[in-house]
């Protein structure tokens, strides 16, 4: 089963809201998820994000690949450049 790190879209018409999800490659945006991660908020200023960065760490090393929008988040949050 290969694993992915992604978004899925919350929130109202015009207004979205994220979670970071752990979710099956071949399930649907919305669909069934292994675990939430996180979430983002792009209507604030600037745009909030939230993690559990133990838990993103774990999933990483399990396999799961995040998308380039999740990858882009990360980086931001420096995620990637923190020490292990």
């Amino acid at each position: 089963m290969s694993v992915k790190i992604r978004l899925s879209r919350h929130g109202a018409k015009k207004r979205p809201f994220y979670r970071i999800v752990v979710t099956d490659i071949e399930s649907p945006r919305d669909g069934r998820f292994l675990e939430t991660l996180g979430t983002y908020n792009p209507l604030m200023n600037p745009a909030e994000v939230n993690l559990k960065n133990d838990r993103v760490q774990y999933w990483m090393q399990q396999g799961a690949i995040p998308t380039d929008t999740v990858k882009s988040l990360l980086k931001k949050e420096g995620f990637f450049t923190r020490s292990e």
